[in-house]
């Protein structure tokens, strides 16, 4: 995973939003957190605001995209790498799976049972959707678990990880950056479609 350019390409969508052409029905603003200021923990109230951000995105991505384009792949797609190539249901799928994985792993827990197939047995729309909001309902109990006391405690990644074994705190943030790398892969996905991805449709005041 090319996590650190992506997040920052994914980041940079974000801010592209005040550009947006104005010829669309206004989208809702991202949910933001309180002024950092007024909360009892700062340093994970700043950490979250990005991950509220990618999940208001990909649950609008994932409502945009008709059912009929969900196993859709980039036409351009050499047939031989095809199937190296995720569908766009199949990028929804694999948020979701990763999302249980990585909040699991804050927790220095295993993800629930099932999740770690999501990706490959999920594939209607509602299904999908359903799987990701699930996930998304997972991880924000484990921000909500998590204080500036206890950002630092350890966490555990499955043994296929490579990685060192990360903080509570530092385990979701890398969820945030692997959300926001499979965002710009929607975003393409949405473009090639003609459909305005969410992060660049105007928002409501």
């Amino acid at each position: 995973m090319k996590v650190l350019p992506l997040l920052i390409g994914g980041l940079g969508l974000a801010a592209a939003s005040v550009m947006a052409q104005g010829t669309m029905a206004p989208r809702p603003a991202p949910p933001m957190e309180r002024p950092m200021s007024t909360t009892a923990d700062p340093i994970v109230a700043s950490a979250r605001v990005a991950y509220d951000e990618m999940k208001h995105y990909i649950v609008a991505a994932a409502d945009e995209m008709p059912e009929k384009d969900y196993g859709s792949r980039p036409a351009t797609i050499p047939a031989a790498d095809k199937q190296e190539i995720r569908t766009f249901g199949q990028i929804i799928g694999h948020v979701a799976q990763e999302n249980f994985m990585f909040c699991a792993s804050a927790q220095a827990q295993t993800a629930p049972a099932g999740t770690e197939t999501i990706e490959k047995t999920r594939t209607s729309k509602a299904d999908l959707q359903k799987a990701l909001a699930d996930s998304f309902s997972y991880c924000d109990r484990a921000w909500a678990g998590t204080t500036d006391r206890t950002a630092a405690t350890p966490g555990k990644y499955p043994d296929f990880i490579p990685l060192p074994a990360p903080t509570r705190l530092g385990a979701l943030v890398f969820n945030t950056s692997h959300d926001a790398e499979h965002y710009g892969n929607l975003v393409t996905y949405l473009r090639a479609r003609g459909l305005v991805p969410p992060s660049s449709q105007p928002v409501a005041k």
